[in-house]
């Protein structure tokens, strides 16, 4: 049986944990230092590693990344 034709715009979901960029809705730029709390409708909910708070709103799925390993600042 042949495997079912996969749509390039589906990203598999990101796991609760998983460390993450977010795309900032000021000058969309990106900005690590965040982490996967809850997959949530639409989105995540995200929580920052340097405290641990979980940011308020859900951010867009297209507004999140997971975090590259390689990621300098000034790219």
């Amino acid at each position: 049986m042949a495997d079912a034709p996969r749509d390039a715009s589906v990203r598999p979901a990101l796991e609760p944990g998983t460390r993450v960029e977010v795309r900032s809705a000021f000058d969309r730029s990106w900005s690590t230092g965040f982490e996967v709390h809850e997959v949530a409708a639409g989105g995540y909910r995200v929580r920052r590693r340097s405290d641990g708070h979980v940011l308020p709103v859900a951010i867009p799925a297209d507004d999140v990344r997971k975090e590259r390993k390689n990621s300098m600042w000034w790219i």
